[in-house]
């Protein structure tokens, strides 16, 4: 069941913003985009943190172990595609992140993509981190389960491996869902929730979750979490006999292909506008970044997934896992840039989704 590309990745069409840097330059201001806001520092050191943002724990090792992937979405942050096939985490650094997950007090680990499944060391790795005891989490598109035999049976290993799945939905409409996401995409990711569900996932009386994800197909703000929780999961009980647990609402942020969507749809200056205008101070304390580490596939560390996109890596000599350092990393400042605007904004927005309830 083929999901239909709807483009390619920014590589693939060898777009100037598939160089971080670049992305970087656009952000701060130059290339002739002219959105004047604020310095993101000077707005979090007036709202009391004069010296940046400290860490607060090490809870959550998160890894993206590789941008290939069976979708190449609209929007999507990561640039991932199927054309990104050297992009993929090793079996020596996933030993590597192993060790550490063992070695350290990390609650949780968080394995995103791409499409994560693909990697060719995923399930061994997800394996080794379930006889961890450690709460697994991978982030899943949902198509993938669909995209070929071989992963058929993803819904009954996450199952056995009690992993808490997390999946990319747009929205409850076909029109909406493949019009961010590519023609098919809806229809394959409606099979595949039916088929989580069999197993046991989203229903209530199970360990078993299943959360989905939304974000806006547009330049704009999301309704609040709640509203659009309840909404999600009246129309998909209603329609589809389809249970889920949460709804994370995550704003979308300016890099990478949805970049490229606001320069090219000339709405650039206005998101940031208006993302600047909606910051909350009340968001800084639950920032994802003060308690989570984001790891490349070739096994660098940043402060968060978005900053890994722009290649900002944490702010430590020891920056890469072969010399992990957690006395360091527990005593780092978060490195910031003006993409941070769309993490404070309004409810704030995290991988957990809002911030602040």
């Amino acid at each position: 069941m083929g999901v239909k590309q709807r483009t390619k990745s920014l590589k693939a069409r060898n777009n100037k913003l598939s160089d971080s840097f670049y992305q970087l330059e656009v952000l701060n201001n130059h290339h002739g985009h002219s959105a004047d806001i604020p310095d993101f520092s000077n707005r979090i050191a007036e709202a009391g943190f004069e010296d940046g943002l400290n860490i607060q724990s090490l809870d959550t090792f998160q890894i993206n172990i590789g941008k290939l992937c069976n979708q190449a979405c609209a929007h999507c942050h990561v640039d991932a595609g199927p054309d990104k096939k050297v992009e993929n985490m090793d079996r020596a650094t996933l030993e590597t992140c192993l060790s550490i997950i063992r070695d350290h007090d990390f609650k949780n680990v968080d394995i995103t993509g791409g499409a994560p499944e693909m990697n060719p060391h995923f399930r061994w790795f997800v394996q080794e981190c379930f006889k961890l005891g450690k709460n697994i989490m991978v982030r899943c598109n949902l198509t993938i389960i669909m995209a070929h035999e071989k992963y058929h049976d993803l819904p009954a290993f996450y199952a056995a491996h009690k992993v808490n799945v997390i999946s990319s939905l747009p929205y409850f409409t076909k029109s909406r869902t493949d019009s961010q996401r590519g023609d098919g995409v809806f229809n394959d990711s409606i099979k595949a929730l039916q088929l989580l569900n069999e197993v046991g996932y989203g229903i209530e009386g199970t360990e078993l979750r299943l959360d989905l994800v939304y974000n806006p197909s547009g330049a704009f703000l999301p309704a609040p979490q709640n509203e659009l929780e309840g909404e999600f999961k009246r129309q998909l009980k209603r329609r589809y006999g389809i249970q889920f647990n949460s709804l994370f609402v995550i704003t979308n942020l300016p890099i990478s292909r949805f970049l490229d969507y606001l320069i090219e749809t000339d709405n650039y200056d206005r998101y940031m506008q208006e993302l600047s205008s909606a910051f909350n101070p009340g968001t800084l304390e639950g920032l994802m970044c003060r308690s989570t580490l984001s790891i490349s596939w070739d096994g660098y560390i940043y402060d968060c997934d978005f900053n890994q996109m722009l290649d900002l890596k944490s702010q430590i000599r020891e920056n890469h896992i072969s010399d992990f350092n957690a006395e360091a990393l527990l005593n780092r400042k978060v490195v910031l840039n003006q993409h941070c605007y769309g993490c404070t904004a309004g409810a704030g927005s995290s991988c957990g989704g809002e911030i602040v309830h």
